[in-house]
């Protein structure tokens, strides 16, 4: 029988508890939902407010099949909230927007990455944060990443701008940035002239093209996740790997002292103990008053 649970007065049917998502840490779903109700969800839920969901899907662990949904799924309950979503080439689509604990429940039951755009559902397209996506091709590692990290900081400190970290949860590192709310055209056109920048002074470390050719040993700055169709994991969200890890906000400390790569790998049980420690490390994301202009990139 599946077991019928009360969230915020929100009736859920939570599925297949005992089955093992993680092979390798014999991490079950219920597991999972734990993490989400009691750890996390406070947390995630202020990153996911108020923007439109993109979920990964991984029903059957980071080994079954993988896909991307934008649409509600099929028996999405009445009360999710959804929003109408631009599209170039169509009529807008509806978006599931995550807005309670009962949504977070349902949805985390799915067995889902969260991932959101760089806007908010009442302004689409127009931008309240920076991101970059620092991604190392092997033999490089999240250490490089550091290295790219901090380099970018300094530029993005001399244009007024303030840099905060998580790391992708998967290889990488994420820097994220408040900024006033910008056409994500021209937050893009920033984001790709440092991006730029970042190669021609660092060209031994950085690539900022995305061809895997380029890549090997380099560290990809990814800045096409400000463009206003694309989508970064959130803060806070479990990753479909081999194990349950997090990409999970990190202090410029440990990206400074970073020399291992295992040293920014942070599972769902690390988690509790980080918030007791340090807080939400990018609450200042969500403070009015946070976000600097972005300088314009001609």
């Amino acid at each position: 029988m599946t077991p019928i649970t009360e969230v915020e007065g929100r009736r859920l049917s939570l599925s297949n508890l005992d089955k093992v998502l993680y092979p390798a840490t014999g991490t079950t779903k219920g597991e999972v939902l734990h993490y989400y109700a009691a750890t996390a969800s406070e947390v995630l839920l202020a990153h996911l407010r108020d923007r439109p969901v993109s979920f990964l899907r991984y029903p059957d662990g980071p080994d079954g099949q993988l896909f991307f949904t934008k649409n509600p799924p099929p028996g999405t309950p009445s009360w999710v909230r959804t929003t109408p979503v631009p599209h170039r080439a169509s009529e807008p689509a509806e978006q599931v927007v995550v807005q309670d604990l009962a949504s977070l429940m349902w949805a985390a039951n799915l067995v889902v990455e969260f991932h959101t755009p760089q806007w908010r559902t009442e302004t689409p397209a127009v931008a309240d944060r920076l991101v970059f996506d620092l991604d190392p091709g092997a033999p490089a590692t999240v250490v490089e990443c550091c290295r790219v990290a901090l380099w970018l900081r300094e530029r993005l400190a001399e244009d007024g701008l303030e840099a905060y970290g998580k790391t992708s949860g998967s290889k990488g590192l994420h820097l994220l940035v408040p900024i006033v709310p910008t056409d994500s055209a021209a937050v893009s056109a920033y984001a790709k002239s440092l991006a730029v920048r970042a190669e021609r002074e660092l060209a031994d470390l950085v690539v900022h093209r995305m061809r895997r050719a380029l890549r090997p040993g380099k560290v990809f700055v990814d800045f096409s996740q400000n463009a206003a169709a694309k989508t970064t994991a959130t803060a806070y969200t479990l990753r479909a790997r081999a194990e349950p890890s997090v990409s999970a906000p990190v202090t410029w400390a440990e990206i400074e002292q970073c020399r291992s790569p295992a040293e920014l790998v942070f599972l769902a049980g690390d988690m509790a103990g980080r918030l007791v420690r340090h807080g939400d490390l990018l609450a200042p994301l969500h403070e009015p008053g946070r976000g600097r202009p972005v300088p314009d990139s001609a």
